[in-house]
């Protein structure tokens, strides 16, 4: 069954929003490296990246279903914020605007039926809770850090452990 020329636009749409979630995180990560925490800036690299493998996959997908991937042009994202606080309460505003825009695709293709879409964005469905507890745990460790520049740095030396490649497998 070839996937609906709806459906085909809503996919293109969530890879636009995909590569634009890279590019906030790219935008971050710049903002963070200005502002001399380099851990930051790495861990925001890191999210770039898997956006990046993200909208890869769904346009794989489209691929594979014999429909055709849309690259469309990205928005320019934000290049400041306030304070690191600011810049992950931006993060996790924008997963919780992401994880919409993913259920709206799974209710769609279980709208016109279309299981194979359906099973393929349960993974991104899963991947969306992972996105949002970490963005909102950050959050909140820099919530009680408040204005300690001291845990500010910490919890950089800690931002810059993070490896990359975390959301490769689709188990």
């Amino acid at each position: 069954m070839k996937i609906s020329t709806a459906l085909t636009k809503s996919v293109n749409e969530q890879i636009r929003e995909e590569f634009e979630s890279a590019y906030l995180y790219l935008s971050m990560s710049a903002w963070f490296h200005s502002q001399d925490l380099p851990g930051f800036a790495h861990w925001m690299s890191v999210q770039y990246h898997e956006e990046l493998v993200h909208g890869e996959k769904m346009f794989a997908f489209l691929v594979d279903r014999d429909a055709t991937p849309e690259v469309s042009a990205l928005k320019k994202p934000l290049g400041t914020w306030k304070s690191a606080l600011d810049a992950f309460e931006a993060a996790y505003a924008h997963e919780q605007h992401i994880t919409a825009c993913i259920y709206k695709i799974v209710e769609q293709a279980r709208k016109e039926g279309d299981l194979a879409t359906e099973l393929f964005y349960q993974w991104f469905v899963k991947e969306q809770i992972e996105e949002e507890a970490t963005a909102l745990g950050l959050v909140k460790q820099l919530k009680h850090i408040g204005n300690d520049s001291s845990g500010v740095f910490l919890l950089d030396r800690e931002l810059a452990q993070r490896l990359e490649g975390g959301d490769e497998d689709e188990d």
